[in-house]
């Protein structure tokens, strides 16, 4: 069977932890940031995990880290 190739845009905007959890950033802290409450964007500021639904999907996408 062939190898199966790693999304290299996947790979770069994503981290595994040690656990195997998926780990990122949110989407919605590049513009329109005035309309947007302080609490909102400290939020925004720290690498969440993803939800093991999305998890599960995207670890297809990087099937070797």
């Amino acid at each position: 069977m062939a190898k199966l190739k790693t999304v290299k845009g996947v790979k770069a905007r994503l981290k595994v932890t040690g656990t195997g959890k998926l780990v990122g950033y949110r989407a919605g802290r590049r513009h329109l940031l005035v309309g947007k409450r302080s609490k909102i964007k400290r939020h925004l500021r720290r690498p969440q995990t993803l939800q093991q639904v999305d998890a599960r999907k995207i670890k297809t996408l990087i099937p070797y880290l």
